[in-house]
């Protein structure tokens, strides 16, 4: 194993909150540069999967790396790193996508590996069933935020205490928010494939 003398005072080896907290004691280079090795690839990917735009993603990355470094100080640890630069990366991509008045469809790609997702819900399996290529016309008919908001969920499997700090509410409202969301998709599906009413 290298030394941390050996190139600063950060390795490999070490979590993301050491070496955080080892960055912000030596403001290493090394440190950061670990950093955005480790998560470049992440939210490169991410930001294309959303823009749709290789150039687009590229300079998002390098937006978002700016806006975790410039924040990087601020980072307490209350979520995983990895949250916490997964939501800086959807609230840019977002952002931008509204600010720019897109109309396309979004997320096309993001449901072919769906993970598991953990139980907070009782009504979840309604949605599980409906088939992926179903699916994918449902989300398009739905507002950026309301799939936004279920990709985060069913997608991503993030929780939903993490996706209220994304948003900056609370979890019963985000909790609301979901319910709605999920009513919506069921009734666009019920009127896009009534054949397969789900009820």
């Amino acid at each position: 194993m290298a030394s941390a003398t050996a190139s600063g005072p950060c390795t490999p080896t070490m979590e993301d909150m050491d070496i955080i907290r080892a960055y912000r004691e030596k403001r290493h280079a090394t440190c950061f540069r670990l950093l955005h090795d480790r998560y470049a690839a992440k939210i490169y990917s991410k930001a294309i999967t959303m823009l749709r735009n290789e150039d687009e993603a590229e300079d998002a990355t390098q937006e978002i790396f700016t806006k975790v470094f410039l924040n990087l100080g601020k980072f307490q640890g209350q979520s995983k790193f990895s949250t916490w630069v997964y939501s800086v990366t959807y609230n840019y991509c977002i952002d931008k996508i509204r600010k720019e008045k897109r109309s396309r469809a979004l997320f096309a790609d993001e449901l072919d590996n769906p993970p598991d997702v953990e139980e907070e819900d009782d009504n979840d399996e309604e949605l599980t069933r409906i088939q992926l290529n179903e699916l994918r016309k449902v989300l398009n008919k739905l507002s950026d935020a309301d799939r936004t908001l279920l990709l985060l969920k069913y997608k991503d499997g993030v929780k939903i205490k993490a996706i209220a700090e994304m948003l900056g509410k609370n979890e019963s409202a985000v909790k609301m928010q979901l319910k709605r969301a999920k009513e919506k998709a069921l009734k666009i599906h019920q009127k896009l494939f009534p054949a397969k009413s789900l009820s």
